[in-house]
């Protein structure tokens, strides 16, 4: 989603803030702006399209060691050059970035327009600047602070202003702001990956916290003007100039990097004498493992899905009732949280919005809330204060793939834990903990020979409509898929269990649609072949991803993709593979924008 950078400090600010808006492209954006501090006043340039769009409007820049830039993601107004930021007051004295949405726009546009204010975009953000200017007395923190308290809904947001040009004021409240503390410079972003340049120390921002930044370091306080005591932390080593390391695409090289990435979420974390897993993060010691009776995850998109295979992977193995929520509709479902329940929140940035909302809500009605979060300090990931990191290390596509392996792989990792203290034997942990173990094997293994993708993916290209299907654990397999086409390719497509094909998708098949089967060789197997004979009897052209060695499956297919044979609670980091391959193939050949989709955000932050 937008992002935001900002730099005060000794050295010209120009370079490092069109640093920083590189490396946070990876978020999603459509438009993006810098403002200068200079001495003549405030030096706004502004471009629709990437940030190499706007390098001809940086022609002859001041030199100035204070600045604020950003990448929008529209929300408020279409993508043009007045709604990019940042925005400037009427009389050129203020310069605003800003992430999130105000929800009391009207009410407050309404109001500055009576005042004599005449707007220049279509943005929310705008107003910030104008009230900002309307309470300014020469008090920049009263102006600042004074403004916010008008605002409601959320933001991440930083002024300056032309009168004060040795500090930068910054906020807080829903979306996220860190800190950057260097040698002789304080660098602040949305994303600690625009940082690492400058420092790896930084402080966070909390909700409803206020910063002035200066060139010596931070001061925080809360909205309300009480002081905030702040601690510095230290960013994980695994920020960096995100590199394809030789792939075209950032979503094909974090394909091929999940042996590696599911073998950091389960480094140091199997027993195989004992047959368990270890998760410090949870603190969770045998006795309060035997009190949980109910499991539920909370998440969003890829995530979600990971949540709904984890959920039915704790139902069969462990015996506890479990499910996954879509977590935008969770929290405003007034939900009834028992205390016997365990809730995670899965995320891989930290930052989801919507799941974010959730907790707090959780929280709020005295749940035991545990995040699994690929982020190192990220608001869910605090908020929660107990859970698993799943050290994916970076994810730049926007499409997620080696986060949702991982985030399934943690889930698994807990599943044993819970199902050794209920009612799985020693010997039957160690059979489970051994499968987990070779599961970055069998992910290299298929990798290395992904059997006939570019067949499948002739198929969907030119297809109107494709139908993803799947049962038991492969249903939200088909779900991640579809969505992964959608996303990367823009093919129109849609996912059901594949039981329920009958109930009303049934109608859309024809001879010219695919339809993508996830069969691996389970329990659910052979009601899953029923209906794809069903499907085959309409002349749909079936793409199906088997176990290895499924003759009658091969010969039913239009084109067959065996995976290597698995467990069946370790099918759905397999299975998932060819989809992850036939989405990026196709956008490929479909000459989209793989790792920046149309309208999409890395990190969801707003509602």
């Amino acid at each position: 989603m937008c992002g935001i950078i900002t730099y005060i400090g000794n050295q010209n600010a120009l370079p490092r803030l069109v640093d920083g808006l590189r490396r946070l492209e990876y978020r999603g954006y459509d438009s993006a702006g810098v403002a200068l501090l200079t001495k003549d006043g405030l030096w706004v340039r502004k471009a629709v399209g990437r940030v190499e769009a706007l390098s001809p409007e940086l022609i002859d820049p001041p030199e100035t060691t204070i600045g604020i830039a950003h990448t929008r993601w529209a929300t408020h107004g279409g993508v043009t050059e007045p709604n990019a930021h940042p925005h400037i007051d009427t009389d050129g004295n203020i310069a605003v970035v800003h992430n999130g949405i105000i929800e009391n726009m009207d009410a407050l546009k309404k109001q500055l327009e009576g005042e004599g204010v005449v707007f220049r975009s279509e943005t929310d953000t705008e107003i910030l600047p104008h009230l900002m200017n309307y309470f300014y007395r020469g008090d920049p923190l009263k102006a600042f602070t004074t403004a916010l308290k008008q605002v409601r809904g959320t933001y991440g947001c930083a002024a300056i202003f032309k009168e004060h040009p040795d500090r930068i004021f910054v906020a807080r409240n829903g979306s996220p702001l860190v800190i950057g503390l260097g040698e002789g410079e304080t660098v602040v972003a949305s994303d600690p990956q625009a940082i690492v340049a400058h420092t790896r120390r930084v402080v966070y921002l909390e909700d409803r916290e206020i910063a002035v930044v200066t060139r010596d370091g931070v001061d925080v306080m809360r909205l309300d003007g009480t002081a905030v005591e702040t601690s510095v932390e230290l960013i994980d080593g695994d920020y960096g100039v995100a590199d394809r390391r030789g792939f075209p695409h950032f979503m094909l090289k974090e394909i091929h990097e999940q042996p590696e990435s599911i073998e950091r979420c389960l480094r140091g974390r199997l027993d195989l004498n004992q047959g368990n897993a270890r998760l410090g993060g949870l603190n969770m010691s045998p006795r309060d493992l035997i009190g949980v009776n109910r499991v539920i995850n909370v998440a969003c998109g890829t995530a979600y899905h990971a949540g709904m295979v984890g959920a039915q992977a704790i139902e069969a193995m462990a015996r506890v009732p479990a499910r996954a929520e879509v977590a935008s509709e969770y929290r405003y479902r007034h939900p009834i949280v028992h205390p016997d329940t365990l809730f995670f929140a899965v995320s891989q940035s930290g930052e989801t919005a919507d799941t974010k909302g959730a907790v707090e809500e959780i929280l709020l009605k005295g749940g035991q809330m545990m995040g699994v979060v690929n982020v190192v300090g990220s608001t869910i990931a605090r908020t929660c204060g107990r859970g698993t990191y799943i050290h994916a290390g970076p994810e730049v596509s926007v499409a997620s793939t080696k986060a949702f392996t991982s985030q399934v792989t943690g889930l698994l990792l807990f599943t044993l834990m819970l199902a050794r203290t209920k009612n799985l034997s020693v010997i039957e942990g160690q059979e489970v903990a051994k499968n987990l173990q070779a599961l970055p094997g069998l992910v290299q293994r298929y990798l290395a020979n992904p059997g006939p993708i570019d067949d499948a993916v002739e198929r969907l290209i030119h297809a109107r409509y494709a139908l993803f299907l799947g049962r038991g654990l492969s249903f939200p397999v088909a779900l991640e898929g579809a969505l992964k086409l959608k996303e990367v390719a823009y093919v129109p497509c849609e996912a059901y269990p594949a039981g329920e094909m009958k109930h009303g998708p049934i109608a859309m098949i024809d001879e010219e649609t695919p339809v993508v089967a996830i069969v691996p060789n389970d329990s659910q197997r052979e009601k899953a072949l029923s209906n794809l004979k069903e499907v085959e009897a309409r002349g749909a052209k079936l793409i199906i991803i088997h176990t290895e060695g499924d003759k009658e499956l091969e010969e039913l297919a239009t084109v067959s993709l065996p995976i290597p044979a698995c467990p069946w609670y370790c099918s759905p980091i397999i299975s998932v593979l060819p989809l992850q391959l036939l989405a990026y193939r196709a956008g490929v050949a479909l000459g989209r924008d793989i790792d920046k989709p149309r309208n999409l955000a890395k990190s969801v932050t707003v509602e």
